[in-house]
């Protein structure tokens, strides 16, 4: 029996563009170390204009190799990114282990494959790249101009500010993912362009996986650069702000939606800390109350109760978690029909974050006001997000529309209201609406509990107050069910029986 471990595949991916002149070199330049696995060189000739795909065709027929070698040419241009997706999925079609990206003009050296492959055999990372500024002033010993060195550091530190990570380069092509780490990301949605290699950082950042950088020497020749310098710095500083944004809920890209364990992952967070629809909601809620929490499956509004001494009954069309302090669950999809539980034996209905999802937030209300058989008059307090925001506002009059994994414009959320159409939905279901208040943006979430956050909380809490419309974030409005008909009816006959018997007691 053969009991041999499996070669590693390895795929050699080279990106050629008019690389006439050198692309036999690079491919010398391989070492011949890496035949101890499975590896395969993949030329790809982006359309270039000299005879680069007649000269890769030469060197793999003269058999100078000891690799296989594929040498494949695209009829249009698609480009430094485009190349690189072709090549990506031609790794994941046929099955290899490990791809590594070099340029056929030889400005990253072949040499050191074995070194940049090594921690990715190991198994210490997901994706290795070779960087030339991890020695003190390497690079520019090595030749890379006075003015792209300093560049490549402002670019890199200020990447490294937006996407919070540490790397010393983000501009060396000189690459190697993991075949495995490459299906996990959507990288065939990125941009064909240079900046292709921005957006596949972003991603395996978003994805948890692993980057080990390993230092290269740097080599500048007299190879052509075809890369614009200030349209590839827009390019990447506006990638790295949107995926910066996208976290902050206020932008969404779709190539960026990649996000560890995103199925499992609760979409609300806990409000609790600061200002929020959760902590007003707590302060009118009295200790001891009885309370219906609809859409509770987060949890944190019913510890929060409990921890207060009220009896909390909970609704989510969702599962809950078994430590859930609540007297009751139902479950039960809030766009079906009657509402299963009567509203009347509360004295609080908590509806925070919810109505904006559901098909018919009208039919909904009527359903809970419906539900109530008797009893008491619940006083329901309701948040949702105010689409009115002054940045939603600029955005629609920029020609924006985006929605994004949470914030106003939530993927899941099928509704949006303002001030005035939840006043108007509420009132017109039959219930009287007793206080509304502005909620500010939840700072302290998106750029954690510190003194910015705070005082951005603050400022917000003051432009509230100035136009409540256009600054909320999100709208809380504390409400109460009127008498229905049939009750009013019912009032009346009992009373008017009353009356009557009084009278023709008092007659006799």
């Amino acid at each position: 029996m053969n009991t041999a471990p499996r070669k590693s595949r390895i795929l050699i991916l080279i990106v050629a563009y008019n690389a006439e002149r050198t692309i036999q070199e690079v491919l010398r330049r391989v070492p011949s170390s890496l035949g101890e696995h499975e590896t395969e060189i993949l030329i790809l000739d982006d359309s270039s204009r000299d005879n680069t795909f007649t000269a890769a065709r030469a060197f793999e027929k003269s058999a100078a190799s000891p690799f296989t070698i594929t040498v494949l040419f695209n009829p249009v241009n698609q480009g430094y990114g485009g190349n690189q997706k072709i090549g990506f999925h031609y790794a994941i079609e046929r099955g290899f282990d490990y791809v590594a990206l070099v340029h056929g003009d030889g400005q990253y050296a072949p040499e050191r494959l074995p070194d940049l492959l090594q921690p990715l055999l190991d198994g210490d990372a997901d994706a290795v790249f070779g960087s030339r500024m991890l020695g003190e002033f390497s690079a520019l010993k090595g030749g890379m101009p006075l003015y792209k060195y300093v560049g490549n550091k402002i670019l890199t530190k200020v990447q490294n500010l937006l996407l919070r990570s540490a790397l010393s380069e983000f501009h060396s092509g000189y690459r190697l993912y993991s075949v495995r780490a490459l299906r996990q990301i959507p990288f065939e949605r990125n941009a064909n362009d240079f900046h292709f290699d921005t957006e596949i950082i972003i991603q395996l950042f978003r994805a948890g996986l692993r980057i080990r950088e390993v230092p290269i020497p740097t080599y500048y020749g007299d190879e052509i650069c075809h890369v614009n310098g200030l349209q590839y710095a827009w390019d990447v500083v506006k990638a790295s702000l949107l995926a910066r944004v996208q976290d902050l809920g206020i932008f969404y890209e779709r190539k960026f939606d990649v996000r560890a364990g995103a199925e499992s992952a609760p979409r609300d967070r806990a409000k609790l800390g600061f200002e929020s629809p959760h902590t007003l909601t707590l302060e009118r809620v009295p200790a001891g109350s009885r309370v219906l929490d609809i859409g509770c499956a987060s949890g944190h509004m019913a510890r929060a109760l409990a921890a207060r001494g009220c009896r909390v009954t909970g609704v989510d069309p969702l599962p809950i978690a078994d430590d859930m302090p609540l007297e009751h669950f139902v479950r039960h999809d809030l766009n079906d029909g009657a509402f299963p539980v009567d509203a009347g034996e509360f004295d609080y209905v908590l509806l925070l974050d919810v109505i904006e999802h559901l098909r018919s937030p009208e039919a909904f209300i009527e359903a809970l006001r419906r539900s109530r058989t008797g009893g008491k008059a619940a006083t329901a307090i309701i948040s949702t997000a105010n689409v009115a925001f002054a940045p939603t506002r600029l955005m629609l009059l920029l020609g924006f529309f985006n929605y994004g994994l949470r914030g106003i414009l939530d993927l899941t959320h099928t509704r949006l209201f303002t001030f005035g159409s939840l006043r108007h939905l509420l009132e017109q279901a039959g219930y009287q609406v007793d206080e509304i208040r502005g909620v500010p943006a939840p700072f302290p979430l998106a750029l954690g509990d510190n003194w910015l956050s705070r005082s951005l909380m603050v400022l917000n809490r003051g432009l509230i107050h100035l136009s409540r419309s256009l600054f909320s974030y999100q709208i809380l409005m504390v409400a109460r069910p009127l008498p229905s008909l049939d009750w009013l009816l019912h009032r009346a006959v009992s009373t008017s029986e009353r009356l009557v018997a009084e009278t023709d007691h008092s007659a006799v």
